[in-house]
């Protein structure tokens, strides 16, 4: 099934000249974004990616390059076998080297290999990376490009030309630039993508560019932006609105250097800015967990101030922010959240007034206004609560569990007697953690557990679960997936207060819970708690 999308590009903007195209997405999260440091696909991650973007509705993943390692090897063969609604999996790779014609030549015939209908190569533009890189002529690097493509088409395959260093190149010597892509266009080629590989480029000479590109070749015109100079989305968007129809990135921005253009900034921004229906609703509503699958795959953190997919996308702090967006959402909210998949936070902090606090508990309490007595107490109780170390905006489960108690007298499923934890240093070097708890249950059980652990936090975790488990055996279910510490006041030296966050999760749902004592461990123990806690009371859970 072939995936495309109609608009009206806007070709000339002074003249207001309106041309129907097509757009295209090329994801290249595989090859480029894996460039960047410290991110590294598995044959089994590449895998996942390209089922979670195919159903997202991108029209060509890149691959990687066929051939170069063992990895890659199999990563076509079994991607081959792969049944996709919308996307085609595509090998990248170069233009001939000047010592092979391209019958001979081993990258070629890698690509070749592949059974790829589809294939990307890339060639010199510029006229300084012919003569001082690959130490040829500039007549004779036009040579390469024409063969390489024609022999990719004359072997029946439909070939993706990406114009590297192209803005670099056409602002050194426009006619050579212009020259290389005529080259490609005789060999055969199908797209025309014109690179920012340095990534240093303005919009204006983004545009310049793509628009006496577009005036000089029939195909369709691509845009592949790096982000160096922090312009990469937006380069590939104004690329868009001077009549570019294939856009190429990767997604939360990876890639070498500062990265690539985002997709996930840039389908959103293409869709609901410029009013161009790329995807479906369902699709984009989707965008923000397929972003956070791949930060998981690449086994880095999610970030989360990027736009549209970031968990701070949409959250909201200062109290005339949320006073605002209580009356009306459009005040500081630049589209719907959940057009992209995601919730809009209201965080609450020192600098939160009753209005932001009224906001953040609407839903469960309808009924009350800032005035009531509840909210001046909870208001009041943030306030002393922070003024000692504790944080709310991200421990957002601690929070709820506050409001509760001062709402509903909530009452805690366990009551924690006191623990105690033992460090040992053996003469091997080997360290072990033990750990003593005593809980009581509402039903009046006590009990008396103690455990080793790697750790101290992880012998206090396992310690309360030997108590707590045969009465709530839910909590089988809880894992602690993330642990933080910031010292708050460095000043007082090893004597400072910490504050610990943890992130916990059930396999289905994760939240974090706070703690804030002179002693690290004594503040873990208090978010481990509270994290427990959280689970039962969302799960309504009662003693066996």
């Amino acid at each position: 099934m072939r995936f495309s999308c109609y608009f009206l590009a806007r070709i000339n903007i002074n003249q207001n000249m309106l041309l129907e195209n097509m757009v295209e997405f090329y994801d290249t999260t595989l090859r480029d974004g894996s460039q960047a440091e410290g991110v590294a696909f598995s044959v089994e991650d590449k895998l996942i990616i390209i089922q979670e973007l195919d159903k997202l509705g991108i029209r060509y993943i890149e691959g990687g390059y066929p051939g170069s390692n063992p990895k890659d090897i199999e990563f076509f063969k079994r991607a081959k076998s792969m049944t996709l609604e919308t996307a085609t999996v595509v090998p990248f790779g170069s233009t001939r080297y000047p010592s092979f014609e391209p019958d001979d030549d081993p990258n070629l015939s890698a690509l070749l290999d592949t059974g790829a209908r589809i294939v990307t190569i890339f060639g010199k533009t510029w006229r300084l990376h012919a003569t001082d890189v690959l130490r040829v002529s500039a007549e004779e690097n036009l040579e390469i490009i024409e063969s390489s493509v024609r022999y990719l088409v004359e072997n029946g395959r439909e070939v993706i030309y990406d114009a590297e260093h192209f803005f670099d190149g056409y602002t050194d010597d426009p006619e050579y630039a212009i020259e290389t892509l005529r080259a490609a266009t005789t060999g055969g080629a199908k797209c025309l993508v014109l690179c920012d590989t340095n990534g240093g480029r303005l919009p204006v000479e983004i545009q310049e560019g793509v628009k006496a590109v577009m005036s000089s070749f029939p195909l369709p015109i691509g845009i592949h932006a790096h982000n160096d100079a922090g312009m990469g989305a937006a380069n590939s968007v104004l690329a868009v609105q001077a009549g570019a129809n294939h856009v190429q990135g990767t997604f939360n921005g990876y890639g070498e250097r500062c990265g690539n253009a985002n997709l996930a900034s840039i389908i959103p921004t293409i869709q609901l800015k410029l009013g161009i229906e790329c995807i479906s609703e369902t699709q984009l509503q989707s965008i923000t967990s397929v972003s956070r699958i791949i930060s998981e795959l690449a086994n880095l953190p999610h970030d989360e101030r990027q736009p549209y997919v970031g968990r701070s996308a949409f959250a909201h702090k200062g109290g005339l922010h949320t006073d605002a967006i209580r009356k009306n959402r459009r005040t500081y909210e630049h589209i719907e959240p959940e057009k992209v998949g995601n919730t809009q936070r209201i965080l609450v902090s020192d600098q939160a007034g009753r209005g932001t606090i009224m906001k953040k508990i609407e839903k469960e309490y309808p009924d009350y206004d800032k005035n009531s007595p509840q909210v001046l107490e909870l208001f009041n109780r943030l306030k002393e609560l922070e003024s000692e170390g504790y944080q709310y905006e991200a421990a957002e489960a601690s929070f709820e569990l506050l409001t509760h108690r001062v709402f509903n007298g909530y009452e805690s499923f366990f009551e924690h007697l006191g623990f105690r934890v033992i460090i040992e240093k053996f003469t091997d070097l080997t360290m072990r953690s033990e750990a003593t708890v005593k809980v009581t249950t509402p039903d009046g059980t006590t009990t008396h557990t103690a455990a080793d652990g790697d750790g101290p936090v992880n012998a206090l975790d396992t310690a309360l679960r030997k108590g707590l488990e045969q009465y709530y055996p839910a909590l089988q279910k809880v894992r602690l997936i993330d642990y933080k510490v910031r010292v708050l006041d460095t000043k007082a030296g090893s004597g400072s207060k910490v504050r610990v966050l943890i992130e916990a999760s059930d396999g289905k749902n994760s939240w974090l819970t706070v703690g804030v004592s002179e002693n690290i461990i004594s503040a873990s123990f208090e978010a481990l708690i509270d994290s427990f806690e959280y689970k039962l009371h969302k799960d309504k859970y009662s003693v066996n």
